[in-house]
């Protein structure tokens, strides 16, 4: 494993990417996602070590995850450069996809929106999420580049 996989945050597009995460999470939602200061390298280290689980993707036809923090790869079961060529439809189950289709619309009509849902890990395990938010990501020109999610809450489920 080379360093830039196992510390990602360290990787100069890592460190870009983490500020749009925080300013567009800022720009949306009028407050802050995580309480963070530092130089531009710290607060990607603090955002990737977050107790939170933080993830996003571009703006591909089918979706590709292009982030997630620490939280996010234990729960989804797979390293930085598999979860990182995973479509994030596969974040949920068949049975669900509408309704996750229909919070992406949502959030990209809005900006951002509230959502609670069962999502799948790699190896199959299902979870149960409360309390998410899913917001749109915009570059330094203002250009819509992705969408993000965050959340804290969730449970296993049988």
């Amino acid at each position: 494993m080379t360093s830039a996989t196992a510390f990602p945050w360290q990787q100069q597009a890592i460190v870009l990417h983490s500020q749009r995460l925080l300013k567009s999470f800022h720009h949306w939602l009028g407050r802050s996602l995580l309480d963070v200061s530092g130089s531009p390298e710290e607060v990607a280290q603090v955002l990737f070590e977050a107790p939170l689980v933080l993830v996003s993707h571009g703006t591909e036809v089918d979706p590709i995850f292009n982030y997630g923090n620490r939280q996010a790869l234990e729960l989804w079961e797979l390293p930085w450069e598999e979860f990182t060529r995973m479509p994030s439809r596969k974040s949920a189950e068949a049975i669900v996809q509408q309704e996750r289709d229909r919070l992406l619309s949502e959030a990209a009509n809005q900006g951002f929106s509230y959502y609670s849902g069962i999502r799948i890990t790699s190896t199959g395990k299902r979870f149960e999420i409360t309390d998410g938010i899913l917001w749109n990501l915009v570059d330094e020109h203002h250009q819509h580049c992705g969408q993000a999610a965050v959340f804290s809450n969730c449970k296993f489920i049988t």
